[in-house]
């Protein structure tokens, strides 16, 4: 064994000591768990509910506006005296109330998150409270909007093609599918009065220089075989051809997790996030089937370009106005009203439609701006069709926010 130096006996010796006091100190205490975010929590089990599920997207975005309008309510309505744990039990309890309804196939999942939530939750009348004030609320919403027509089956009623004329929109390539969510636009709103509340004037006459213009913009830039669309624009295209709901439900959970706002608020966030989705599809619905105008596609082969192909397939329903652009004007709407224009902090969300990308916004206007220009590099809308959408999906939001105390009288 080495010699130790006098240097090395010192240390040596120092270092028992301190050993010696510390093994007589009490142990440090442990640090106490961040309590967990119920809003968050059941946000994300509302989420993975939902992406389970093969129904309509109008139809899911309806399930998250009853089970998050019953958790607001019941929030809304709190006792007085009542903590954290009658809040907490009254959102869980809402929310698992509605979408075990909704989407039965779920209900396992569902349920063992329930078992979760209450069981860190004490015993006691607040807990109680809570849970009865959860389902009740749920289980009356769930009455109220029975037969609301949001069902798959009223969304997508048979829709016989149109006679063929020349603007009209006819089933497009390559697999001429039937219109899709014609019934949409007869289904009860949840605040507007009517589905034509907001319509649009009709869609440029297809002498305009306007039309013109647009469609001479998406057969350049919007083709399969473009020479002048970039790679950056065709990874925007391709970004946000994914589903609406599945992308803004990552931008509304950036704003509700990085909110410091009482948990009623933010509840109250989430309702009218998709309360006014739910609203504004419906309106879309009302504006493509009254105006029927043709997709881009059709137009070009009517014209002197008979196998032009888009860059993505043009979905089965009217140019005028795009869907995913009232979408984003919603969303962007309900957003800047309650948070305010720009995010907390930069938030990145993901696609579907492109594994593995993300993209980071710090305000809620970035993702409508490529919305708009994602439809026409992807050769299924017309720039006038993308900026008309966004200007319904705003005007359906302010009104949702402006009518929002009806929802709780």
């Amino acid at each position: 064994m080495p010699l130790l130096t006098r240097a090395g006996r010192r240390r040596t010796v120092a270092a028992a000591a301190v050993a010696a006091l510390v093994a007589g100190l009490p142990a440090a205490p442990a640090v106490a768990a961040a309590p967990v975010d119920t809003a968050l929590e059941w946000y994300d089990v509302t989420a993975a509910a939902v992406a389970t599920s093969t129904r309509p997207q109008v139809t899911n975005n309806r399930a998250w506006a009853i089970g998050w309008l019953a958790a607001a309510r019941a929030l809304r309505a709190t006792p007085a005296g009542a903590d954290r744990d009658y809040r907490d039990a009254a959102l869980a309890s809402a929310v698992h109330t509605a979408l075990s309804a909704l989407l039965p196939e779920s209900a396992a999942s569902l349920d063992a998150a329930l078992a979760g939530t209450l069981g860190r939750i004490p015993a006691g009348r607040a807990k109680d409270r809570g849970v009865s004030a959860g389902r009740t609320e749920a289980r009356s919403l769930l009455g109220r909007r029975a037969d609301d027509g949001l069902d798959p089956a009223s969304v997508n009623p048979t829709y016989p093609a149109p006679a063929a004329e020349p603007g009209v929109w006819q089933p497009t390539p390559p697999t001429f599918t039937p219109a899709q969510q014609a019934g949409t636009r007869f289904a009860r709103p949840f605040l507007l009065d009517r589905a034509d509340r907001y319509r649009p004037g009709p869609p440029p006459a297809l002498t305009s220089a306007r039309y013109r213009a647009d469609l001479a913009e998406v057969r350049a830039y919007g083709a399969a075989d473009s020479t002048v669309r970039t790679p950056a624009q065709t990874d925007t295209a391709t970004f946000w051809l994914g589903s609406s709901l599945t992308i803004y439900t990552g931008i509304l959970r950036a704003a509700l997790a990085r909110s410091t706002r009482p948990i009623a608020e933010r509840v109250t966030l989430v309702a009218l996030f998709h309360v006014a989705l739910v609203d504004t599809q419906i309106a879309t619905s009302d504006t493509k089937y009254a105006y029927l105008r043709w997709r881009p596609v059709t137009a070009i082969r009517a014209g002197d370009d008979p196998t032009w192909t888009p860059l993505h397939t043009t979905p089965a329903h009217p140019d005028y106005p795009s869907g995913h652009n009232t979408y984003a004007g919603a969303a962007e709407g309900v957003l800047t009203a309650l948070v305010g224009p720009r995010a907390r902090q930069p938030y990145t969300v993901t696609s579907p439609s492109q594994p593995g990308v993300t993209r980071t916004y710090t305000d809620w206007r970035g993702p409508t701006r490529e919305n708009g220009d994602a439809r026409v590099w992807s050769g299924i809308h017309t720039r006038t069709a993308d900026e008309v959408g966004v200007r319904l999906g705003r005007d359906v939001a302010a009104h949702t926010v402006r009518n929002a105390y009806r929802l709780f009288g």
